[in-house]
């Protein structure tokens, strides 16, 4: 064994050396999560991204691809830790690596969350951008218009609020179809087993046995939850483990 490693051995605290390993473990473990994670959010699982692109506020997406990173760097700088514990010249790498990755998954966090908000707390933002998009003939409309068709169609639902928004709203559906004969999208009305409408014409004057009443919004607001729970929340609980390891490491490395 050498002189360099037998001097460490002797004035590492054997106590402070096993939480540090079982710490960068914990942290590898996590960085897989977060990794995972996060690759699940960019793949769009709710697919609504397209609401978020048109806004311009898809930047919770842009802090998932961020987590990405940290968290494969996250894994990365787990075992390094391990390895930096038994070779000195590793020490000052391994914090300054594991600083940069910190700052970068605190970016991550803020900016997902930041802009969560901005989505979840403003359901007239997405309806009004539902009524301006709404079967309009641009790719950006037929973007929205298919995803808005398969939510109320997978959800049951009717408009971001209810079917009172294509009656008290103007429209680019309203221009396309008039009220007798369409007041609302014929996805909103109530289907059996085969997809089929149960009654057209209950539909259309807005009975509620044969129209969806609940509004969209609930389901793109759990939706947009879910992503920031999973880059925002989880990578601050990683973050809030990883500080005390850090200072640990560090306090560990000054009395070698």
């Amino acid at each position: 064994e050498s002189p360099q490693r037998q001097n460490m051995v002797e004035k590492g605290n054997p106590f402070i050396v096993g939480v540090l390993i079982l710490g960068n473990i914990i942290i590898l473990m996590c960085g897989i999560a977060l990794y995972a994670e996060t690759v699940w959010v960019t793949a769009d699982q709710y697919k609504v991204y397209p609401i978020l692109g048109v806004s311009g506020k898809d930047d919770v997406y842009a802090g998932a691809w961020i987590a990405i990173f940290c968290g494969f760097a996250f894994f990365c700088l787990g075992v390094f830790g391990i390895v930096a514990l038994i070779s000195s010249p590793l020490h000052t790498k391994y914090l300054v690596l594991m600083l940069i990755v910190y700052i970068f998954e605190c970016a991550s966090c803020i900016t997902s969350y930041t802009h969560r908000d901005f989505v979840v707390s403003n359901h007239r933002m997405v309806t009004k951008q539902m009524l301006t998009f709404y079967a309009a003939p641009t790719a950006q409309g037929r973007e929205l218009t298919r995803m808005w068709d398969r939510i109320m169609m997978e959800q049951q639902c009717c408009g971001a609020t209810g079917p009172l928004d294509w009656v008290n709203h103007t429209s680019t559906f309203r221009s396309f179809y008039p009220e007798g004969l369409a007041p609302w999208p014929f996805l909103c009305c109530k289907r059996d087993a085969n997809f089929v409408i149960l009654s057209p014409e209950g539909c259309r004057v807005g009975h509620v046995d044969y129209i969806n009443t609940k509004g969209c919004f609930e389901h793109i607001e759990n939706a947009v939850n879910s992503y920031t729970w999973g880059i925002s929340w989880f990578g601050f609980a990683i973050l809030m483990f990883t500080c005390p390891v850090m200072l640990l490491a560090m306090y560990h490395y000054t009395t070698l």
